[in-house]
């Protein structure tokens, strides 16, 4: 095994990576070769890594895109509400049968926001001080408690997995058994790693190492959830409980309606295998990537802001001049159903073709040619990472769905440190006091002038079954 594993990385030009090994341990040596087995072929990954360098170099986009088909999208900002209810009710029954599970993307930590702790642990400073991961569990219970309210005799369990990343895999689950789980049954949380891949010199020729035992790693990106569901197991663990229907998130996001049964609805109804939503652009310099169709191909897709002509960006829609004709901005926030995973996830995963490297350039602490750990002052390396939604185009138009949600009340990104223009703490509290002040008020609550309120998840879910406010009167930072 340890002559087969060198000769391997010999043969891909990487006998650098072998300069300090007979000064190791035996134990040391194991766990080095160890990490060096997951790489499966490693002449064919430095050359893929030296082909993505290349490309992302040269490459000018050609392509042309539109609108998806109007039969393809909906909207709730206008779609009339019998259509939502009936949606929310065959969601909720979804729910009900023990059909649905969650898939929480968690594996980033708060390095912008000034922490090294998981995002999932921040706190936005809400009156009632919650994190994100209890603000997300408490939707849980809700929903669960709406499902089985809605149909009596059902015993309703949301499945939640938590895809982590080896620097946030212990503290998440740490921080979740000193809260108790948030009050949700612990065996029906599974916790599992996105994988990693090596990083690379600018030139993609070279592997870096970390330390004289072990090469620099990265996060494999949010298209590493697809390999990561079939290595850990969570593709078996689907079938075994019954789950169909997939609602997937990113831990960011301080709106996010967990299991939203609108969502589930919907694709359910269309007969759906991928669905995605989103929401309006905020104005033609967001710097967002737009789910659109490739006229060429006629298969959905996702394009970086940077990818489209600042005339089509700024285009208007010929039906409708208030709007934007690309307009549906990425959130991250995905619909799959069980049967397309399980058919396509070893397709996915097998071949470039669906699941690309992306490059990119960054400040790698590593080692120099003596063996020491060097922190550079300038790029000095590229890591990699694979977009979830580059499978997008491998769906049938018709089997692909998108929905566009309301920014207020269902999207608000925790990405920078306060101070920053937006996706801040700040304005995840504010946004999401907003709404809950919004629901108080539309229930015939009396908030003080210029006052916020916080509404738990565990008290709603979407401002329902709050009639009880009526008439009461609330101050700044009451909690409901």
């Amino acid at each position: 095994m340890t002559e087969t594993t060198i000769d391997a990385f010999n043969q891909a030009n990487q006998a650098h990576l072998f300069q300090f090994f007979d000064s190791l341990s035996k134990q040391e040596q194991q766990q080095f070769l160890d990490q060096l087995t997951n790489i499966e072929d490693p002449v064919k990954l430095v050359r893929t890594v030296q082909n993505a360098i290349s490309f992302s170099q040269n490459n000018s986009c050609s392509r042309s895109f539109t609108q998806l088909p109007r039969e393809q999208c909906a909207s709730t900002l206008d779609t009339p509400s019998d259509q939502k209810s009936h949606w929310y009710n065959l969601g909720l029954e979804a729910i009900s049968k023990n059909e649905v599970g969650v898939i929480l993307m968690a594996g980033g930590q708060g390095t912008r926001l000034g922490s090294s702790d998981p995002k999932g642990c921040f706190n936005v400073h809400l009156p009632s001080s919650k994190s994100m991961f209890q603000i997300q569990a408490e939707k849980i219970l809700k929903i669960q408690r709406l499902a089985k309210d809605k149909y009596p005799g059902s015993k309703a369990v949301v499945p939640w997995y938590i895809m982590t990343s080896k620097p946030t895999r212990r503290s998440t689950e740490d921080f979740f058994e000193s809260h108790d789980y948030f009050g949700l049954h612990k065996d029906q949380i599974t916790f599992f790693n996105q994988g990693t891949l090596p990083c690379f010199d600018l030139t993609g020729s070279k592997i870096l190492m970390e330390g004289q035992d072990r090469i620099c790693e990265s996060p494999d990106g949010n298209g590493g959830l697809y390999k990561a569901l079939a290595l850990n197991g969570i593709i078996d663990d689907f079938e075994k409980k019954g789950i169909k229907h997939l609602h997937m998130y990113c831990v960011d996001n301080a709106l996010v309606k967990v299991a939203d049964p609108v969502f589930l609805g919907f694709a359910i109804d269309k007969e759906l295998q991928l669905a995605t939503k989103v929401v309006r652009k905020r104005d033609a310099c967001e710097s967002v990537g737009l789910i659109v169709l490739d006229e060429q191909s006629l298969k959905p897709c996702v394009i970086e802001y940077s990818e489209i002509s600042s005339e089509l960006a700024n285009q208007l829609d010929p039906e409708d001049p208030n709007k934007l004709f690309l307009r549906a901005a990425n959130i991250v926030n995905h619909y799959y159903s069980v049967d397309l995973l399980k058919k396509q996830i070893p397709n996915w995963t097998s071949s470039q073709q669906y699941l690309p490297f992306h490059i990119a350039k960054k400040k790698i602490p590593s080692l120099n040619d003596e063996g020491k750990l060097e922190k550079p002052v300038e790029v000095n390396g590229v890591k990699l990472e694979q977009f979830i939604f580059d499978v997008f185009p491998s769906i049938e138009l018709n089997k692909f769905g998108c929905l566009e949600v309301d920014r207020t009340s269902e999207f608000s990104p925790l990405k920078n440190a306060d101070g920053a223009k937006n996706d801040t703490p700040k304005t995840c509290k504010s946004h999401y006091l907003s709404l809950c002040t919004k629901w108080v008020k539309e229930n015939g609550g009396i908030v003080e002038d210029g006052a916020l309120v916080e509404v738990s998840g565990l008290t709603s879910y979407n401002g329902e079954g709050l009639e009880f406010v009526r008439g009461k009167s609330f101050k700044n930072g009451d909690i409901i």
